[in-house]
């Protein structure tokens, strides 16, 4: 991809909102802002999703000692304006509704 597509096709994401997965298991959902050099992204009216920690876990494993499967839910918090630096970043996905999901050829085209 030449530098004029990659900057049409993150124009194109502006102001649209991303889930950001971190190195350390965070996601970060809000909307896309601005990127730099380095690959950071800033992100606006964000939350912060956090897994369950390692004792969580233990925990809830002792005390579901039958069952076939145990559900954790994530801990959330609100950031507002965050950077999430480039190198720390493992997955980003834009949000897709299915209004805005093209069909072609009996597939969905995102």
């Amino acid at each position: 991809m030449d530098k004029d597509a990659a900057n049409e096709f993150l124009s194109s994401l502006l102001n649209q909102n991303l889930a950001v997965t971190a190195t350390d298991g965070r996601l970060f959902w809000g909307q896309f802002k601005c990127t730099d050099a380095e690959s950071n992204i800033v992100l606006a009216q964000t939350y912060e999703y956090r897994p369950p920690s390692e004792e969580m876990r233990a925990q809830a494993a002792t005390q579901a000692m039958g069952a076939a499967s145990v559900t954790l839910d994530m801990t959330s918090r609100y950031l507002g304006l965050v950077v999430v630096p480039g190198h720390r970043i493992t997955k980003v996905e834009v949000e897709r509704f299915a209004s805005q999901v093209r069909q072609q050829k009996g597939q969905a085209v995102i």
